[in-house]
């Protein structure tokens, strides 16, 4: 949610009902709730569509879809949906794989301090995962991470 957002607004009451369908697994009335506020450009609701079409959760899987709404949530700087766009990158999941695209994108994760992509990165450098092996780097994330 936008910190100028109105808590009392129509769209922040529908986000809130959105992500608490989500969490409840209504996975049908998440998506109802959570579609015209992703087409309006909400990042949250389009991180949580993804999800929902990545994992076929109430529905038919749709890899097309899930990368669609990753990586729109990604490029307006959301954390997560970074972090899941370097994923489909690095596994070759609803995107073809490509390393230096993962490494962009959990690098920009990164930078916001989610210790998952600092880990994940950690763990690209220590095994040379589409990057040298570079045990220095390696630790370096895997410190930032809190390990």
């Amino acid at each position: 949610m936008s910190e100028h957002q109105d808590p009392t607004s129509n769209a922040t009451v529908e986000l809130h009902s959105g992500i608490m369908a989500f969490e409840a697994k209504h996975f049908s009335r998440a998506m109802q709730l959570l579609t015209p506020l992703a087409e309006s450009g909400e990042a949250e609701a389009q991180y949580r569509i993804a999800v929902i079409y990545q994992g076929g959760l109430g529905m038919t899987k749709n890899d097309t879809q899930a990368f669609k709404w990753m990586r729109i949530a990604a490029e307006q700087g959301h954390a997560l949906a970074q972090h899941g766009l370097g994923f489909m990158y690095m596994q070759g999941e609803c995107a073809a794989q490509n390393s230096e695209l993962a490494i962009h994108w959990f690098s920009k994760s990164a930078d916001q301090g989610l210790a998952g992509s600092l880990t994940t990165l950690g763990m690209m450098y220590e095994q040379g995962i589409g990057v040298p092996r570079d045990p220095d780097k390696a630790r370096e994330y895997y410190q930032k991470a809190g390990f």
